[in-house]
């Protein structure tokens, strides 16, 4: 039976801890996830997706604030693994880990690499438009998501994803490439590929990326509200006074009209329609800051804007 330990924190990372644990020629020996963090108003202590599923298992679980650290590297040294497998951790492994097992370290990453490497990859493929992304599984190096690639496997990006609802096919997907790919590995079966040339890099997403720049083409605004829902939501400022006021923005389609960028041309009960540097989009949901999801039609009976106003 192959011990195994698991690391991950995000709830990307559940899909294939379940995988694994339900393997019966593989023994999870242990789950490493994160510490728990203040959330919420209350900024009480929150444990990880991974945490809680691990529980859940009966799974057990160590959680150093810095898995670098050779006290807690000893800690996994003892566990005697005979793989590591990682998906969505948060940190940085050092060489001294990545030997640690015999057949090594093995990450779950959503990408098809070399392609965005880094921590937003989901987000940065539909920001970007592309057509398709996918799972890599490969095996980890000292470097950011630089190692050697075991397998892939690609899947379409729809126009109807959003990056929760690609979040969870590529979770799926991982998981199961996961699966198919370690008693491969381990067998010998796979030898490992360097990864082609043209890397690019996938940066954590910020709250200001979700704001929208009306001077940009609807196209890209549309893209820009998938690639950031449900987090951080995409955002727009009305003026108003004593100050502007924030607005989110949960659902657009795309309108073949024109205006000064940021121009709202309609407001009715089809929609809130605003000009962009190329075409318009057309908000059909909607929400005040701190307030509730409105379609435009309530937003509207209780909100006063109009043809002539402007966004920014």
């Amino acid at each position: 039976m192959l011990r195994v330990i698991f690391m991950g924190t995000a709830e990307l990372a559940c899909a294939s801890l379940e995988a694994l644990s339900q393997d019966s020629g593989m023994q999870v020996v242990a789950v490493v996830t994160q510490p728990d963090r203040p959330k919420g108003r209350d900024l009480k202590l929150q444990p990880s997706a991974v945490k809680e599923l691990a529980l859940r298992k009966n799974l057990p679980v160590l959680q150093p604030e810095k898995a670098r650290h050779e006290s807690f590297i000893q800690i996994l040294r003892e566990l005697n693994p005979d793989l590591i497998v990682v998906a969505a951790y948060g940190q940085i492994l050092p060489q001294t880990m990545l030997d640690l097992p015999r057949f090594g370290c093995l990450n779950v990453h959503t990408s098809l690499l070399p392609k965005y490497r880094g921590a937003a990859p989901i987000q940065w493929a539909i920001l970007n438009g592309d057509a398709e992304t996918g799972v890599t599984i490969m095996k980890m190096d000292a470097g950011l998501d630089t190692g050697d690639m075991l397998a892939t496997v690609s899947t379409r990006i729809e126009e109807s994803d959003d990056a929760q609802t690609l979040h969870d096919r590529l979770a799926q997907l991982g998981a199961e490439l996961l699966m198919k790919t370690i008693p491969e590995f381990v067998a010998g079966k796979i030898t490992p590929q360097k990864q082609p040339e043209g890397s690019t890099y996938a940066r954590k997403i910020t709250r200001e990326d979700a704001r929208f720049d009306w001077t940009k083409p609807a196209r890209d605004l549309w893209n820009q509200l998938r690639a950031f829902t449900p987090w951080p939501g995409a955002f727009t400022f009305q003026a108003a006074q004593p100050k502007p006021r924030l607005l989110k923005i949960w659902k657009v389609e795309m309108a073949p009209f024109h205006g000064k960028p940021g121009e709202v041309l309609s407001a009715d009960r089809n929609g809130i329609v605003v000009a962009c540097g190329q075409d318009a989009l057309r908000i059909l949901v909607l929400q005040r800051e701190g307030g509730k999801r409105l379609n435009a039609q309530d937003f509207l009976s209780g909100s006063e804007i109009k043809a002539g106003d402007y966004f920014d």
